[in-house]
């Protein structure tokens, strides 16, 4: 008999799973989504490219900071709590096809992602890293991003290694509010 519960119930990952195949559900009206009533915006295959081109919802796609390169954000299925992604406005799929000048901007993100992160969490840790390729585990092969991820002693444990589950402790709306102070 196998150790652990017989389900661990998680209802959030539903709209992650549903997203994964979007464009290929039928849907009745393609032009309005049906709980707002307004035209739906098109797409560009990267979630990443579609934040960095509405500013003005950056509070409900939990965009922490923008400038004129690129965009920090919350990750909306976090490896761990406060889980940040780093992203230029322009999407390319690797980095050497990035100038120079533009990995030194994405870079100079990544410093800012991980000084919020300390602000606001005081993690004992960080993992920073990039995922290129499908191969390489990128989520959206198309638009390079950085992942920025505090670290706590005891933040995996055995449900980690026994149940192969992660356990985040807090909410994203909870998590963009701490950054969202640590930015002023």
């Amino acid at each position: 008999m196998p150790f652990g519960p017989d389900a661990l119930w998680a209802p959030w990952r539903m709209k992650y799973l549903e997203d994964l195949h979007e464009g290929d559900r039928a849907d009745d009206s393609p032009d309005v989504e049906p709980d707002k009533k307004q035209p739906k915006r098109e797409s560009s295959g990267s979630f990443l490219l579609d934040y960095w081109r509405t500013p003005d919802d950056d509070a409900s796609n939990h965009v922490i900071f923008r400038n004129e390169h690129g965009i920090i954000l919350l990750n909306k299925y976090p490896y761990t709590n406060g889980h940040l992604l780093v992203a230029l406005g322009e999407a390319r799929p690797s980095l050497s096809d990035y100038e120079p000048a533009q990995r030194g901007e994405l870079w100079l993100l990544v410093e800012r992602a991980v000084a919020l992160c300390e602000r606001a969490l005081e993690p004992q840790g960080l993992n920073i890293g990039i995922n290129q390729g499908i191969a390489g585990g990128a989520g959206v092969p198309s638009h390079l991003h950085v992942h920025v991820m505090p670290r706590w002693v005891g933040d995996t444990n055995f449900i980690s290694t026994v149940g192969g589950v992660r356990v985040i402790p807090s909410a994203l709306e909870m998590m963009y509010e701490r950054y969202a102070r640590a930015v002023n």
